[in-house]
């Protein structure tokens, strides 16, 4: 389903954050391109 897609990753400071969506991402076969965390408040 992922296989060759590039993903823009936006994690949350409260809940989870962008380099940990990174990780599972990465043991799919889409590309992250651009990961962060924020603070929606």
């Amino acid at each position: 389903m992922l296989k060759g897609k590039k993903v823009i990753i936006i994690g949350d400071r409260d809940g989870i954050p962008g380099p940990a969506i990174e990780e599972c991402i990465k043991t799919t076969e889409a590309v992250p391109v651009y990961t962060t965390t924020e603070c929606f408040v």
